[in-house]
């Protein structure tokens, strides 16, 4: 556990040589589920560091953050309690948008970012279904393109729950979306893209093929704002492509952290 300035008690998992460059992983919508595949594959080479945002797991002080300003300085505040060093920075899904913040505000104070099917920009033409009007079932069906995993690792979160999984399920859930909500209702649009520019680290985007939420085509928007950007579609998975293709997610992540700098383009 980790007690930031501002007093957020955040559960951090840790993971690899703390010899090793530093990586943090910033969890989706759906929060750090129970495999850790993607982590661990990274962790063989660098030192990553995953923090629970407050009102997910065993993280507290979600009364702390009121806007997208409040997540970026936390997620710096817990870097600076962790005393970590121009750390890389990965974000899936909901802390792929607070990554980009936080890049955004200290473009100097990263080595590389990696943004994994985030949110932060907003299409007229590509409108995000809204997260806050699903059903429990329909959760699994819009962040997993595998139903099997959906089953497996988001328990309530499928037509076939029993009624003690479903019960918990409304229970943490209602508190995850209390939290992502502050950013992402009633869209998940707080003007990121007017502040891309500003970023000055190498960014791989990575989409997920058959992401129902967010659609390709806002990996190509992602791509033509980032001022140093490259773009991966990978196949066989949905918006929890952590969790649906870790070991495909690894190694694209690993390759482009490990490469000379490159210019702007699509890989």
């Amino acid at each position: 556990m980790v007690q930031t300035r501002r007093g957020a008690r955040v559960r951090v998992l840790d993971a690899g040589s703390r010899a090793a460059p530093p990586l943090v992983f910033l969890h989706g919508l759906a929060g750090l589920l129970d495999d850790d595949t993607f982590v661990n594959l990274l962790a063989e080479r660098y030192h990553v560091i995953a923090p629970e945002l407050p009102g997910y797991g065993g993280s507290e002080g979600e009364t702390l953050l009121e806007d997208m300003l409040d997540f970026a300085l936390h997620g710096w505040d817990v870097i600076d309690e962790l005393q970590l060093e121009r750390p890389t920075l990965v974000g899936h899904s909901l802390g792929g948008m607070i990554a980009a913040e936080m890049a955004c505000l200290a473009p100097a104070a990263i080595h590389k970012l990696v943004l994994v099917n985030p949110f932060g920009i907003w299409m007229n033409e590509r409108p995000i279904p809204d997260l806050f009007a699903l059903l429990p079932f329909e959760f699994g069906e819009y962040l997993f393109y595998q139903p099997d995993r959906a089953a497996a690792l988001l328990r309530g979160a499928t037509d076939s729950a029993d009624p003690d999984a479903l019960r918990q399920f409304f229970i943490d859930n209602a508190r995850r979306l209390g939290t992502a909500g502050k950013i992402l209702f009633p869209i998940p649009n707080r003007r990121l893209s007017k502040r891309l520019y500003r970023l000055g680290a190498e960014t791989l985007v990575v989409w997920a093929e058959h992401d129902r939420l967010l659609s390709t085509e806002y990996a190509a928007a992602w791509q033509q704002l980032l001022p140093h950007g490259s773009t991966t579609i990978i196949p066989g998975a949905g918006h929890m492509l952590p969790y649906e293709q870790p070991r495909a997610l690894a190694a694209s992540v690993l390759a482009f952290l490990e490469s000379p700098p490159r210019s702007n383009g699509s890989v």
